[in-house]
């Protein structure tokens, strides 16, 4: 596996690199994403007793998180999808995440208790750590395999015909 990994960076263009890290970071947002429409009954069973509306949340943030993950995904206004689920994730993280590192719901038992603690803090964990890459995210720009340089390059080709037509001949 390290000689797989070594030299990957010489082996490997930039803009196939951007494409390999863009598919492996959205899986997480469009898995769960997916997860909250399609069958979301585990989930709500957990989610905090102050939600009102535990399908509606469920749903909603199903569609949240497949936005953010298919405008990473596809490299399509990849900063506004990094700052929606940057924005998402500190929600998500401060609401549901924290609290749940210090509160143990009543249908719990206490053996299993340490479990759930273990569950919320890996996911505080890892909510922290997706953040900072969505922060990371809103300051670059996708490589070419994606939709918005696709659409620079289509812009770019129009302007340039669009020029050679107004030009007047010689």
């Amino acid at each position: 596996m390290l000689q797989f990994i070594r030299g990957f960076e010489q082996r490997v263009d930039k803009d196939t690199r951007d494409l390999i890290f863009r598919a492996l970071f959205s899986s997480i947002f469009l898995g769960l994403g997916s997860e909250h429409l399609l069958d979301d009954s585990l989930l709500r069973h957990f989610m905090p007793a102050w939600v009102q509306y535990p399908m509606l949340a469920s749903r909603l943030s199903g569609v949240v998180l497949l936005v953010g993950g298919l405008s990473i995904l596809a490299g399509y206004r990849m900063r506004l999808g990094a700052r929606l689920l940057g924005a998402f994730l500190f929600i998500v993280t401060l609401a549901v995440h924290v609290p749940g590192c210090f509160q143990v719901p009543k249908d719990i038992s206490a053996d299993y208790a340490w479990l759930w603690t273990v569950f919320q803090r890996s996911n505080l964990v890892k909510n922290v750590c997706l953040f900072g890459v969505c922060v990371h995210l809103t300051t670059e720009a996708p490589g070419r395999f994606s939709v918005d340089a696709w659409l620079a390059r289509r812009a770019a080709r129009t302007r340039a015909a669009q020029s050679a037509k107004d030009e007047p001949a010689p």
